[in-house]
């Protein structure tokens, strides 16, 4: 039999984090993080992180393991997460994973199998530099599947698309092959009635984060770390410092925030939709 795993997914602000740990008390389970800013050493307020008191004594794993310059990747948290699953069942007890990353369930709880391609940083480098719309132009041309499953993903997984297809000199799409599901897996998602009800918790929370110091989070990470990628690429950072150049008042920086923590949202309902086991109706 394959070992049981319990899986929390579904879009920000929705109720996951409590989920997980509720359950985790009710059936003796630990919790590891799927959630791709969350890995990050003083992410704090901006990646909603559950503070000790919040996770009542429940061990949970894939929460501040590198620094923001670390650029953790998929494969990164494939290898950390799985060692850390069998552990968990070794003790007994139930894996329960839960986050807001739709990839990273994917691969280590579903059928994708991760092209094992060590990173290029000079190509990467290069690839960055360029415009989305001009990498989607080239990846429709060298490889049109993967195209049309990443042209309206982030700019990153596009990156990464191109740097693989160049490298290996055959088109990503022929390098992603299905595998056999490694774990007998419970999908949940916490029950929402509404969209209207997700984007009022999503407007919550921000006003919430600021009150808890977001913007003094913000200026202490930007003097600690300066404008590194990961952090004025992750959303509630780079709003914050719009304001912090005079680009916009608090108020605008704050409402653009939770526009584009809605937006987030929306695309995390899509990828998450594709999976029927979740039954996500909003």
């Amino acid at each position: 039999m394959k070992p049981k795993v319990i899986a929390i997914a579904g879009p920000t602000a929705s109720g996951k984090t409590g989920m997980a740990i509720n359950m985790a008390e009710k059936i003796g389970g630990e919790i590891i993080s799927a959630d791709s800013r969350l890995v990050y050493k003083g992410f704090d307020i901006a990646s909603a992180k559950p503070s000790m008191e919040e996770r009542r004594g429940i061990p949970h794993y894939i929460i501040d393991i590198v620094e923001p310059e670390f650029d953790y990747s998929v494969a990164d948290f494939y290898d950390d997460a799985k060692k850390v699953l069998y552990e968990i069942l070794s003790r007994g007890k139930t894996p329960i994973v839960a986050g807001g990353t739709g990839l990273y369930f994917r691969v280590l709880l579903e059928t994708y199998s991760l092209p094992r391609v060590e990173a290029n940083p000079e190509l990467r480098a290069e690839l960055d530099s360029r415009e989305k719309e001009d990498l989607l132009e080239e990846l429709k041309i060298v490889d049109y599947p993967s195209y049309e499953k990443l042209k309206t993903q982030n700019k990153r997984r596009i990156v990464r698309a191109l740097e693989v297809t160049k490298m290996l000199n055959k088109p990503f799409s022929e390098v992603s092959v299905q595998k056999e599901p490694e774990f007998d897996v419970e999908w949940l998602c916490p029950e929402m009635k509404s969209r209207e009800e997700l984007y009022d918790r999503i407007n919550k929370r921000v006003d919430l984060m600021l009150e808890q110091g977001l913007l003094d989070e913000t200026k202490f990470l930007l003097k600690k770390h300066g404008r590194i990628k990961n952090f004025v690429c992750t959303i509630g950072y780079k709003e914050m410092l719009a304001y912090l150049d005079g680009e916009m008042t608090l108020d605008e920086a704050v409402n653009l925030l939770k526009q584009n923590t809605r937006r987030y949202a929306k695309r995390q309902l899509t990828w998450f939709r594709r999976n029927p086991e979740l039954n996500i109706t909003i």
